[in-house]
């Protein structure tokens, strides 16, 4: 079974490799290969979930070179849970884009598996330049799929993107110096150990690096005031794509997580992030409520998803990182889904595509607004789906950590302001007609993989709602064990050899 954690990096990088050299630009082989693969990760991430869901932590030396000295992937219960998350949302995404999104631009295939090698690699390692390494990969390929179909203002946003993401790169980077010069060593785990014992001179070198390793997780995760580039870019990206990148500010989020509850929980964080968080719910919120295209109001629903996410992660307590890994699920899932929904939206308006505006009248289909209304409710944070019950579980651990007024009026403002806009949305997309647009649109027959895309998605939310319990109970056992840095630290350093443990 230890083996198996190499699957989710070896399955999209194979093919990754495949369909760049050995398409020889057949689009049909490309698609066979990544379809392939990508399918492949479903039950490739349930079997690494039921492992995990055992209780231990599963360390794996590649090459067999033993930690701290190798590069070590590390198999826990948040880990697992992210690769099962990433694995879903990428079979909805690729399976909308089969017949459309593939089709505007060379090699999409290739770089659509080198970003889930990215994704994947991130969740899985257990070394500070690895994890550097590993968001190289997701940033390069996110660059490439930002600008596919060569639209002008898709090219600007990846410009836009590949600059900030530079600058975040090199603050990573001298980080990463920092925290090696004080301790010797990048190895989660050795880290980790080596925090408490660190001589009193090096602990400001140690603090430096550390506080700017956060700044560097904030930018990728969009909070405040690092976040203002994703609206753009996720509101110009193609709606397969986008949904793919809302897995991409949860890979900031869960470092944060990660290195603030391992070998970082001294710098005592958990109240800037939490008032950083406050301030990207405001941001978010504004965003939601002025966006004139359907496709920035999603995007700046990410950010929302990221400021509730980080409230709940601010109160740096066992209940509040529960509801932080619950949630993590449902938001991805929900903001994947919406973005698939408005590509669709935009498809069959013609001319206003996806602006909010009178446009065309609906006629003949009611799958495209029942998908749009259980995506907008899943976002919204209503019941009966589980971002309801996330949010219930962040105020209360709210109430225990005894920051309730302004994390209840964030929380609570920020679904009451996302329902309006999104119904405010909803209305002018199909009921609004206007007056030079008397015509009568009748929506196209949905392509079955588009179907299964949304319908998998959506299908995914219900699931979280169904068995929330069960899911509370793995997320509640993953803060647990990540706030037990203890059995982290053995499973990677406690046996002499490596190889599998």
């Amino acid at each position: 079974m230890n083996h198996l954690i190499l699957a989710p990096l070896l399955l999209p990088l194979a093919a990754g490799v495949v369909a760049l050299l050995g398409g020889r630009g057949s689009l049909r082989f490309e698609r066979t290969v990544g379809l392939v693969a990508t399918l492949a990760l479903l039950p490739v991430s349930v079997l690494l979930v039921g492992a995990a869901s055992e209780g231990l932590v599963v360390a794996y030396d590649v090459g067999d070179w033993a930690a701290p000295f190798g590069i070590t992937l590390v198999l826990d219960r948040l880990s697992a849970w992210m690769v099962s998350v990433t694995a879903l949302v990428a079979t909805a995404a690729l399976l909308f884009a089969l017949g459309r999104s593939d089709t505007t631009g060379r090699h999409f295939h290739a770089l659509f598996q080198f970003q889930l090698l990215g994704i994947n690699g991130a969740f899985l390692t257990g070394d500070l330049f690895n994890l550097f390494v590993f968001f190289e990969v997701l940033l390069i390929a996110s660059y490439a799929l930002l600008s596919h179909g060569s639209r002008p203002e898709r090219t600007s946003a990846a410009v836009h993107v590949a600059v900030i993401n530079l600058l975040g790169s090199t603050l990573f980077l001298v980080a990463v110096g920092c925290l090696y010069a004080a301790a010797g060593t990048l190895n989660f785990a050795d880290l980790a150990q080596r925090a408490a014992d660190l001589p009193a001179d090096r602990l400001g070198l140690w603090q430096a690096g550390g506080w700017m390793l956060l700044v560097v997780f904030a930018l990728k995760a969009a909070l405040l005031p690092l976040g203002f580039w994703l609206p753009g870019a996720y509101g110009a990206a193609d709606g397969a794509v986008a949904a793919l990148f809302a897995v991409l500010t949860k890979v900031g989020v869960v470092s944060i997580m990660r290195t603030g509850t391992l070998f970082l929980p001294g710098l005592d964080a958990g109240p800037v992030l939490w008032a950083a968080a406050l301030a990207t719910l405001a941001i978010g919120m504004t965003g939601m409520i002025a966006a004139g295209r359907l496709a920035q109001l999603v995007a700046h629903s990410v950010v929302v998803s990221v400021g509730v996410l980080l409230v709940a992660v601010g109160l740096s307590s066992g209940p509040g990182l529960a509801a932080a890994t619950y949630y993590l699920a449902h938001g991805t899932l929900a903001t994947a889904a919406l973005f698939l929904v408005t590509s669709r939206i935009a498809m069959v308006r013609g001319e206003t595509g996806d602006l909010l505006e009178a446009g065309p009248a609906f006629r003949g289909r009611v799958a495209l607004p029942t998908a749009f209304l259980l995506a907008a409710v899943a976002v919204a944070g209503l019941p009966p789906l589980g971002g309801f019950m996330a949010k219930l579980a962040i105020l209360d651990a709210a109430v225990q950590a005894g920051r309730t007024a302004w994390s209840f009026a964030a929380v609570l403002a920020a679904t009451l302001l996302s329902i309006v806009a999104l119904a405010r949305a909803g209305t002018i997309v199909f009921w609004k007609v206007g007056p030079d647009r008397g015509e009568t649109v009748e929506l196209p027959a949905w392509r079955p993989t588009a179907v299964a895309g949304v319908g998998l998605l959506l299908a995914g939310l219900v699931g979280l709602a169904l068995y929330a319990g069960a899911a509370f109970d793995f997320a509640s056992a993953a803060a647990r064990q990540l706030l037990d840095p203890g059995e982290y630290v053995l499973a990677v350093l406690g046996t002499a050899g490596g190889g599998d443990r």
